[in-house]
């Protein structure tokens, strides 16, 4: 399996917010987490992400260890909760600013993602500027400029009116197509039943009910 989480725990204080969670991925997935706010959704991200660290059990991506063996996933593109990108820079900016990282890609890549997400014609504009909706497709393009073996994406299609929301459901059948484990978070059911191979609900930390969708969304 290329992702497994094995026996999750995190607790904050006397609060425990991830509680013993079980479950393993493959690539050419497409995995929602479901469920309120407080649920776990987001911290499951981070624990995924290398971004907290377990207080019990272990995160592994591709046969090797978050925390242990590596620091965070080596080919990760991720958009958990807001997109933390600079106000002053235009939206080019930020994402040229985040490949220089890793220097994976260039200038056409991160055209190609703007392209795909519908922000290109907001390229030059300044990030402060960005109405949420276009704050939240800049992010996703920040995901998935680098074509990440493993696509985190936090409430998607928050802030998005309907196009948006087909955009985001067209670029999340690519990803999996392209064989990204692609990971989703929201808070209904619904929203992103349609995309979805695994629907694991979440409710107070802990994993309560686990779907196989992938037979009902066979074309």
């Amino acid at each position: 399996m290329y992702l497994e989480v094995n026996h999750a725990v995190k607790k904050i204080g006397p609060d425990e917010v991830l509680k013993d969670i079980t479950f393993s991925l493959e690539r050419g997935t497409v995995c929602s987490l479901m469920g309120g706010n407080g649920a776990g959704k987001s911290m499951l991200m981070k624990a995924i992400c290398g971004l907290i660290f377990l207080t019990e059990g272990t995160v592994s991506v591709d046969g090797k260890i978050i925390g242990k063996d590596i620091s965070f996933p080596p080919d990760l593109g991720a958009m958990i909760e807001h997109p933390g990108l600079i106000p002053q820079d235009t939206g080019w900016q930020n994402l040229r600013e985040l490949a220089s990282i890793r220097k994976r890609i260039g200038d056409p890549e991160i055209e190609e993602a703007m392209k795909r997400t519908g922000i290109y014609e907001a390229a030059d504009k300044r990030f402060r500027k960005y109405s949420m909706g276009m704050k939240q497709r800049l992010g996703i393009a920040a995901a998935i400029m680098e074509k990440p073996s493993l696509l985190i994406l936090d409430e998607p299609c928050n802030a998005l009116d309907e196009e948006g929301r087909n955009m985001v459901f067209q670029i999340i059948r690519e990803e999996k197509e392209r064989g990204a484990l692609v990971i989703l978070a929201g808070h209904e059911a619904e929203d992103l039943e349609d995309v979805s191979d695994i629907m694991l609900i979440m409710k107070n930390g802990q994993i309560v009910e686990r779907r196989d969708l992938s037979v009902q969304n066979e074309p």
